[in-house]
């Protein structure tokens, strides 16, 4: 006769077999996620003291003082291309009612020359501070040559050839004797810039009349910003007076430099700068935009293939929609860049949308072409977990709304969308970290500028080219030395990338424990 317990003993086993096989699994899990944690730490953290010592050079070396004159240069250059933008406004305008060129020509002569006169002013300046741009760039070499030896003598240290190490020559800077030919310019420079600001002063008291009316506020707007402009010139002679070489440059701005710098500048003959603050503005903008289209689009087919669509309907939705995250990431980048934004720019450039003012868009690729591509690549996600937040509500909630007499869509909107929303909210979250994690279709949609996108444009800032987070990793990364300080950066991104993201999905696992509870 067979044991009865044999079969109890056997399953017992296999029941031990695979809880420990998905065990082990879990493990696994956790520790490849440590290790990646452990490595972006690894590599990232000497990012700040590599920076700081950039920072200090950059004021030891005289490319802080040099760069408070070169930004009246860059406040002109900004200036002038407001005026290239208003002058091409106002020639599209004059082309739309059907001018020839010779009297479009005509109408523009007075602001022509004024632009041209604009742009001239700052000769004299330009070259003042372009012979002390060269000066200071040489001591930033020779000190880059000091640090690169110093290195390779470490590295000799390190490797135990101590005799070769002493052999590698280490040239000292005398920073205060280099830097006294620059200060002594100050007065040619104080002399220039007052010159300049004269001229400027003079062009702004005489200002041409647009022959399109319209874009007159544009030109207002123009005056008003020159004129802060050189009303900023005396504060800069006061700082360049008061600068000081060997000020101490604190460790936090190491950091802060990062978080909060504007300027993401590599390679440059002047000064490299690392502030993640316009990718990550780009990566929430492009997010920003694909959230707004794939949240309603995402909730609204959930909520009616659950509630209000027919069996057949149903059999026909889901599987289409769920097909859309099969599709590769680098297929839908082409057609963004073949399809979309073309046809995006197409539509701009229709007349009846010209009232709009910032159509017709000269870039197809741009946030707004990313971010409905993106939109597409959430809305399975978003639409699969709304769904199971919405079916997951009892069906006693429904039943006892029925009872009272309420109809299907009061029952949907009164009863159904609040008991789940904690799980339609978790559902976005997903979505969002979904979207801001992207790559491929970023990196190939967005344009890849990177700049703090203008705000002041309203909507118009939906269409401005901007960078990402993760388009400026997978861009550069193959590119860089190992252990430099760009090769660095581009880890504290990724670090900076993967809390984000850790956060994001913290919150969603939040909000589902808060659905769970209270449905249970």
């Amino acid at each position: 006769m067979k044991n009865p317990n044999r079969f109890d003993r056997t399953r017992l086993r296999l029941d031990h077999l695979i809880a420990r096989f998905f065990g082990a699994n879990a493990l696994v899990a956790i520790v490849v996620l440590a290790l990646i944690t452990l490595f972006l730490f690894r590599e990232g953290a000497a990012f700040f003291p590599m920076n700081l010592e950039n920072l200090r050079n950059y004021r030891l070396a005289g490319l802080e003082y040099v760069g408070m004159m070169r930004d009246e240069i860059e406040g002109h250059t900004a200036l002038n291309r407001s005026l290239q933008d208003l002058r091409l406004r106002q020639m599209n305008a004059l082309l739309a009612e059907k001018k020839s060129p010779e009297a479009i020509q005509a109408e523009l002569a007075k602001f022509d020359a004024f632009t041209a006169e604009f742009d001239s002013a700052v000769d004299e300046l330009r070259g003042v501070v372009s012979d002390l741009t060269d000066a200071v760039t040489a001591i930033k070499d020779k000190a880059k040559l000091r640090e690169d030896a110093l290195q390779q003598r470490q590295f000799l240290l390190n490797e135990g050839k101590r005799a070769e190490a002493d052999a590698v020559p280490v040239t000292e800077i005398d920073f205060v004797k280099e830097l006294e030919p620059v200060k002594a310019a100050f007065p040619l420079f104080e002399s220039a810039s007052l010159q300049f600001r004269g001229k400027i002063e003079t062009l702004l008291l005489r200002p041409p009349t647009l022959p399109v009316k319209a874009l007159q506020p544009r030109f207002e707007q123009f005056q008003k910003a020159a004129r802060a402009y050189i009303a900023a010139f005396p504060e800069t002679n006061r700082r360049l007076k008061e600068w000081n070489q060997f000020a101490p440059v604190p460790w936090i701005r190491s950091v802060t430099s990062f978080l909060f710098g504007t300027e993401w500048i590599t390679n440059s003959f002047w000064q490299d700068w690392y502030g993640v603050l316009p990718l990550l503005t780009g990566s929430l903008l492009v997010s920003f935009i694909a959230l707004l289209i794939a949240v309603p689009l995402g909730v609204c087919t959930a909520v009616y293939t659950s509630e209000l669509a027919h069996p057949a309907e149903q059999r026909l939705i889901k599987p289409y929609i769920e097909f859309i995250s099969a599709i590769p990431s680098v297929v839908l980048g082409f057609f963004g860049i073949a399809v979309l934004g073309e046809t995006l720019r197409a539509l701009t450039q229709w007349k009846a949308l010209s009232w709009i003012s910032f159509f017709p868009i000269a870039e197809r690729l741009n946030a707004f072409t990313a971010g409905v591509l993106l939109a597409l690549m959430a809305l399975p996600t978003i639409f699969t977990l709304s769904e199971d937040a919405i079916n997951s509500v009892p069906r006693a909630f429904k039943e006892a709304s029925y009872a009272l007499g309420a109809t299907r869509l009061q029952t949907v909107f009164r009863i159904l969308i609040p008991a789940s929303l904690s799980g339609i909210i978790s559902a976005v979250l997903l979505g969002f970290g979904r979207v801001i994690g992207e790559t491929m279709v970023v990196l190939l949609c967005a344009g890849n500028r990177i700049a703090i996108p203008d705000f002041t444009q309203g909507l118009g800032v939906f269409f401005q080219p901007v960078h990402t987070m993760t388009g400026i990793v997978a861009q550069e990364l193959g590119e860089v030395a190992n252990g430099t300080i760009h090769y660095r950066a581009l880890f504290m991104v990724g670090l900076l990338l993967f809390v984000l993201a850790l956060g994001i999905n913290w919150l969603a696992q939040l909000m589902v424990r808060r659905f769970k509870i209270s449905i249970g």
